[in-house]
């Protein structure tokens, strides 16, 4: 009994933790924009959003029961099951994190979820009918919708503020992109903080503490929405800055209908108990948004970068939740092997980021990686001259003047007549 209520006091620990990350590897789906338009300082907007985050935690568990009750077999999950797959969860947010790529932390939690599951009790404890209609049809068409109402609301947007003062209509919308963002924060709040709510609930249920089919206690809803909101504050600022400034530049009127798009989105998925990216929804609406504007730009390098890693995350965070599951079922010596690797993973992690430190201070600091082609252009043009480059003028110097050769004429014979 011991070894059972340690097991399961680690697995509660670790989902935490993995909330935690979720939190700061989520910051950006609320307030990159706000904070690259200058609407909200940066720890304004943090504070903002971890304090509205803690208050979405409560207002819905459909997500939790979803992932709880839907998606696996409880029958054939054990605690270490859910240890190994918050193991594959936790370190492919840290890894994403570290590049400043928004990746999605549900769906990491998902793909180390189904990894360590397929890994303990076979294929068959996977509900592939869950997995399709609530988890990667919502993964497709939620950047698409999320994009496409961006795009609108961003010309519309533009079509109101046409003949009104400029400045007068760009502060109207930083106002209008706070309370956007706001929502922003409340939505992800009822749909992330619940897949941590859903895991720890799945544990419990696993290890016997509550029956099958139960809600998720009152202490788990409050420990998850207090670990998302810790993580929010904290400011995943390497996300922030790619998804605020590295897809696309911009404006009030922009950064108010990308939230307010992604919004919608998110919170319409919450209600129907989908288990949403978050990411996905926000990065489309970004992206969306760049596309609404008249000469606006989306940087598809950073943008192709962002698709590969979402194609990466289910089965990257499956197949190492698999490898951890298959180390853990070696016994508690196992375990304790996969929880001092998941230690060490992210403390080297994080020794990582701290040569290029991004915070609040240079987080709008952005430089665009060239691509093959523009760095192959780069390596063949010869550099300008330095008289172009730099408006100089380049004086020609006058040739050399040979002296006259000097003739020393006899004294007898006298000089010749000037002409």
């Amino acid at each position: 009994m011991e070894s059972f209520s340690l097991i399961l006091a680690i697995v509660v620990i670790t989902a935490l933790a993995f909330d935690f990350t979720n939190g700061f590897h989520d910051t950006a789906n609320a307030m990159a924009t706000t904070i690259s338009t200058g609407a909200l300082k940066p720890k304004v907007a943090v504070a903002m959003s971890a304090t509205l985050n803690l208050v979405g935690a409560f207002l819905s568990v459909e997500v939790a029961n979803t992932i709880s009750k839907g998606l696996v077999d409880e029958s054939g999950i054990r605690p270490e099951v859910i240890f190994a797959a918050l193991v594959g969860a936790i370190l492919w947010n840290l890894v994403t994190w570290l590049v400043g790529l928004p990746s999605s932390s549900s769906h990491a939690l998902m793909g180390g979820l189904i990894g360590a599951t397929i890994a303990s009790a076979g294929t068959g404890a996977v509900h592939g009918d869950v997995l399709v209609t609530k988890v990667l049809l919502p993964a497709v068409a939620a950047p698409i919708v999320a994009g496409v109402a961006a795009m609108l609301a961003t010309r519309f947007s533009y079509a109101l503020s046409r003949n009104s003062d400029g400045k007068a209509a760009d502060k109207g919308f930083r106002v209008g992109q706070i309370a956007s963002a706001g929502l922003v924060s409340l939505a992800h709040g009822t749909n992330d903080a619940q897949k941590t709510m859903g895991i720890i609930t799945l544990a419990l249920i696993a290890g016997g503490s509550i029956a099958p089919d139960s809600d998720p206690p009152t202490w788990v809803i409050l420990s998850a929405g207090l670990a998302i909101a810790m993580g929010t504050y904290i400011g995943g600022w390497r996300i922030i800055r790619t998804m605020g400034k590295g897809l696309t530049d911009l404006r009030p009127q922009q950064g108010f209908a990308a939230q307010t798009s992604a919004a919608a989105v998110i919170l319409a998925s919450s209600h129907i108990g989908f288990s949403l990216s978050t990411t996905h929804a926000v990065s489309g609406s970004v992206m969306g948004a760049g596309l609404g504007r008249k000469g606006g730009v989306v940087r598809w390098s950073t943008a192709t970068r962002m698709f590969v890693a979402w194609g990466l995350t289910l089965p990257a965070a499956a197949l190492v939740g698999a490898l951890a599951e298959s180390v853990t079922d070696l016994g508690d010596w196992g375990t304790a092997l996969v929880a001092v690797f998941l230690i060490a993973s992210s403390t080297a992690i994080w020794l990582l980021s701290r040569r290029q430190v991004v915070d609040a201070s240079n987080v709008n600091e952005f430089e665009e990686p060239a691509g093959v082609v523009t760095a192959a252009i780069a390596a063949v043009t010869p550099p300008p001259s330095v008289a172009l480059s730099e408006g100089l003028t380049a004086t020609i110097p006058s040739p050399p003047v040979t002296p006259a050769p000097v003739v020393k004429s006899d004294p007898a014979t006298p000089p010749a007549a000037a002409v």
